[in-house]
């Protein structure tokens, strides 16, 4: 993947982040530009570009990033409701290469957006 990505800084704890979870396959942190009042982004550990760049043989990673996810909202107490957004290329809004989700939570998220 050539140089490592902000995220992948952010696992092997080359910069700081306000982590919140944590397992063997997974990571979560605050945004640091926060769209909601809580705004966090899960990465997989393994370096991963995007979704597009999932193979078959990620299909249990795959999994455990969602069920992940379930465990943090649940853990954050959002139980009113959270979105989940993958931005999947550069004209998708990507802008670290690196699979992650942002979980956005705390206010009114309303449809379409942007």
């Amino acid at each position: 993947m050539g140089e490592p990505t902000i995220f992948k800084k952010i696992i092997d704890r080359e910069i700081p982040a306000t982590i919140v979870y944590e397992d063997d396959f997974c990571l979560a942190f605050e945004d640091i530009n926060p769209q909601a009042p809580v705004h966090l982004i899960v990465i997989p550990k393994k370096e991963v570009a995007s979704l597009d760049a999932l193979e078959d043989a990620d299909e249990a990673l795959a999994g455990r990033l969602l069920l992940a996810i379930r465990k943090i909202a649940a853990q954050q107490g959002l139980g009113d409701g959270y979105r989940i957004v993958s931005n999947c290329g550069k004209a998708a809004g990507q802008e670290v290469m690196h699979l992650h989700f942002h979980l956005l939570a705390g206010r009114p998220l309303t449809w379409p957006p942007g």
